[in-house]
């Protein structure tokens, strides 16, 4: 019996010791850096206080739009509603209570404009494929990316305007790592799926086995 699980727990040892070494090392290498770091939170500056000069309009049509759902949201070009509905969501400007047209790339990089507080400059401008997003979007909601020449890429959503994601170098790797963690590179966001489990029933196998045979390693060299 010693023998088998000696022979067995050396097999199942190289089996699960490449899952549990990239476990260890994709874990390593995501607590490097803060995350508020990672996702960039520093590359933003806070939105600017709504101002009015006048109580906000409500466009016409909202009968079938809850309004809890509404937010008067601050933009570059100033306040404006953000009204969710149906075909998706769409705005309107709360002086005249009009509504927006979607943004355009001129929009989407003076949005960016007005809050990067960082040193590099707009190197790209252009519009996502809602059914074929990029790897550090992975929405189907579109939107333009706007790249830096230092490779951080903001996402300002078309309909809405707002910069939905901030995607800097240290977060794309960040976000391949995740998905070795969690065993899953397509979508890098099934935690709970086969690979996993299998592995992680393996490499809880191969602890009990090393439990049991330290304790009669340890009995036998005594008798010795």
């Amino acid at each position: 019996m010693r023998k088998t699980l000696r022979r067995w727990h050396i097999w199942l040892g190289w089996l699960v010791g490449v899952p549990i070494l990239l476990w260890t090392a994709s874990g390593f290498f995501m607590v490097l850096k803060p995350i508020e770091e990672v996702r960039g939170n520093d590359l933003l500056s806070a939105a600017e206080q709504i101002r009015l000069a006048a109580p906000p309009r409500l466009p016409d049509g909202l009968e079938d739009v809850p309004l809890g759902t509404i937010s008067l949201e601050q933009r570059a070009s100033g306040p404006v509603w953000v009204i969710p509905s149906p075909d998706g969501v769409r705005t309107a400007d709360p002086a005249s209570g009009e509504w927006r047209s979607p943004w355009g790339a001129a929009d989407a990089v003076a949005e960016v404009e007005a809050r990067y507080v960082g040193e590099s400059k707009i190197a790209s401008v252009r519009a996502t494929v809602p059914a074929d997003p990029p790897t550090d979007w992975r929405r189907a909601t579109p939107a333009w990316q706007v790249e830096m020449d230092d490779g951080t890429r903001f996402y300002v959503e078309r309909d809405s305007g707002r910069i939905a994601a901030v995607r800097t170098g240290w977060w794309r790797a960040f976000d391949f790592m995740w998905g070795i963690h969690i065993m899953d590179l397509q979508t890098r966001e099934h935690i709970s799926n086969n690979w996993v489990r299998i592995f992680a029933l393996l490499a809880m196998l191969t602890t009990l086995m090393a439990l049991v045979l330290l304790p009669v390693a340890t009995w036998r060299r005594k008798r010795r």
